[in-house]
C-alpha cells in the first residue's frame, strides 16, 4: 500500500503542476505571477488577463485533477478495495503539484479550481451542495476567498456522510482534511485582510476605476 501511496502523489503531483494559468500569461506575453495577487490561479487570471483566460484557467486546472483521479480509479487501481483512499491521495498530489509546482519555483495557485476537480470526480452528488453554498457566499460577500473556504470546510463533512460504511474511512477523512487545512494555508493571507476589511472585493477595481475616470472628467469640464 505504501508504494500505492507514493504512486498517487507522485503522479498528482506531475499533473498538478502543468499550470494553466501560468501557460495563459505566457501567451499573452506576462508571467500572471507578476501581476496582482502574484498567484496563478483562475481568480487572478480573471482580474489581470479578462474573463476569457479566467475561464480557460479554470477549465484546465479543473480538468488535469478530474481526469488524473479518474485515471487512478478506471485504469491503474480498478482492481483496488481502497480504491477511494488512492484517488483522494492522487488528487491531493495533484493539489500540492498545482499550488508548489517545482518548475516554477514552487509559486503556483491556491488549489480551489484543483480541489473543484477532485471534488467532482470523487463524488459528483456534492455540486447541487457546493455550487450553490459557493455562489451564495460569493454573491451576498462580494468575496470568493469566503465561497471557496466554506466549500473546503464542507468537503471532509461530506466525505464522513458518504463514505462513512467503508472500512477505512477514517483515512478517508483525515486525507480530506488535508484539503480543507491546505485551503486555509494558501489562503491566510485572505484571512488577514478579511478580518481587517481590506479583502478586495468581486468588482472592487472596476468601480474604483470608474470612479476615477469619472473624478478626473469632472475635473476637466
Amino acid at each position: 500500500m505504501a508504494l500505492q501511496i507514493v504512486i498517487c502523489i507522485v503522479l498528482g503531483y506531475v499533473v498538478g503542476s502543468f499550470s494553466t494559468g501560468y501557460i495563459i500569461g505566457l501567451m499573452n506575453h506576462v508571467d500572471i505571477r507578476e501581476m496582482g495577487s502574484g498567484n496563478a490561479g483562475t481568480t487572478n487570471a480573471f482580474r489581470t488577463l479578462g474573463k476569457k483566460a479566467g475561464i480557460i484557467t479554470f477549465i484546465g486546472d479543473f480538468l488535469k485533477a478530474l481526469l488524473v483521479v479518474l485515471l487512478v480509479r478506471w485504469v491503474i487501481y480498478k482492481d483496488v478495495d481502497y480504491v477511494k483512499l488512492l484517488e483522494l491521495i492522487c488528487g491531493f498530489g495533484c493539489v500540492l503539484g498545482h499550488n508548489f509546482p517545482v518548475w516554477l519555483k514552487f509559486h503556483g495557485g491556491k488549489g480551489i479550481a484543483v480541489t473543484a476537480g477532485v471534488f467532482v470526480a470523487i463524488d459528483p452528488l456534492i455540486l447541487p451542495f457546493g455550487i450553490p453554498l459557493f455562489a451564495i457566499l460569493v454573491l451576498t460577500t462580494k468575496y470568493v476567498s469566503v465561497g471557496s473556504l466554506a466549500v473546503l470546510t464542507l468537503f471532509p463533512i461530506w466525505n464522513a456522510v458518504r463514505f462513512g460504511d467503508l472500512p477505512y474511512y477514517p483515512w478517508i477523512i483525515a486525507v480530506s482534511c488535508m484539503y480543507t487545512a491546505m485551503a486555509f494555508f494558501q489562503h491566510r493571507q485572505n484571512i488577514k485582510r478579511l478580518l481587517n476589511g481590506t479583502e478586495n472585493k468581486i468588482g472592487q477595481k472596476k468601480r474604483a476605476a470608474a470612479e476615477a475616470a469619472a473624478q478626473k472628467s469632472t475635473e476637466n469640464t
